[in-house]
């Protein structure tokens, strides 16, 4: 659906009412998450779903994740080992995702999957969409909704500012809470980590009871979240800096000087990832190059810098 400018939407019933109806007629709506807002279709209607890919200009090689409003919804759409009832209870509703195949008379368009006999899954926790995916009453596939391989909104502002006349409306339900895209583990064969996000692989494989394996690099695109480059801002992107170039803006964590923006003064990761995309792209707004002050690889920060390698790649 093409109109000339996109609508917020008030997380009241009645925007919730018009949210439901606009993704039952076909069209795509962006609805928030705990992570980043997610442009949403009716996973059931291929015609719906390739919206999503013409509004963001994505590829269709790489799959899109699928939102569910009740953990046991899942069952109806994917084969649910008892590792995933695991993860399910310990994770759901929350920022996981699972990759799980394909049950038998699922549903699912296969331009959601592009083609995979596995299907990735989550059930937010978000309030908003909780309430929108209850009274859809059915599954929502969900890329973040932003164009292609830019930055992720995590405002209904962003989505406005990347996608406006694009899509049908926005559902406002204020910033993320994380700002990092939800972690992604693959239960098709021996449980792997495919994406880092904010549930660390030291509390899935507590909840597991169980080590994780650690995807290496496909050589084709097997869920989502595996493009290399990925999550960009215009400006070139250095990471790692502690002396920023006198044409760099930086943006900082811990105690640093000179920094435009900092993520963390305090040095607090989950305060870190929460700012990161808006702040990279409010830097992107005012500068043609960016440095980042290091982040340290532990717990979600890498999480953070798997997102910003993905930013600073080759385009």
């Amino acid at each position: 659906m093409t109109v000339s400018s996109t609508p917020l939407l008030c997380p009241d019933p009645e925007g919730l009412a018009r949210a439901a109806a606009l993704l039952r007629a076909g069209a795509c709506v962006a609805l928030p998450t705990e992570t980043v807002y997610g442009l949403g279709a009716d996973a059931r209607n291929g015609a719906a779903v390739a919206g999503i890919y013409a509004a963001k200009g994505r590829p269709s090689f790489n799959p899109l994740i699928v939102h569910i409003a009740r953990p046991e919804d899942a069952a109806r759409y994917v084969v649910w080992p008892e590792a995933a009832a695991r993860l399910a209870a310990a994770f759901w509703p929350g920022p996981l995702t699972l990759v799980l195949p394909l049950r038998e008379g699922h549903g699912i368009a296969s331009l959601v999957t592009a083609g995979l006999d596995s299907l990735a899954i989550r059930c937010p926790a978000h309030p908003v969409a909780q309430a929108l995916l209850a009274g859809f009453d059915g599954p929502v596939a969900a890329p973040s909704a932003n164009p292609s391989g830019k930055i992720s909104p995590t405002q209904a502002a962003h989505v406005i500012e990347g996608l406006t006349g694009r899509i049908a409306a926005v559902l406002d339900g204020g910033a993320a809470e994380i700002g990092l895209e939800s972690t992604i583990v693959s239960l098709t064969g021996t449980p792997s980590l495919l994406r880092h996000g904010s549930i660390t692989r030291e509390m899935l494989e507590a909840a597991l009871g169980a080590p994780l394996a650690t995807a290496t690099t496909p050589a084709a695109i097997t869920a989502p979240g595996q493009l290399a480059s990925h999550y960009a801002p215009d400006a070139a992107l250095r990471l790692n800096v502690t002396t920023p170039a006198a044409d760099e803006a930086l943006l900082g964590f811990g105690p640093v000087e000179r920094a435009a923006l900092n993520l963390s003064a305090a040095g607090d990761l989950r305060e870190a990832a929460a700012n990161l995309f808006a702040m990279l792209r409010a830097l992107d707004a005012q500068a043609s190059k960016i440095a980042v002050s290091p982040i340290p690889a532990r717990g979600i920060g890498l999480a953070i810098n798997d997102r910003l390698t993905r930013a600073a790649a080759p385009r």
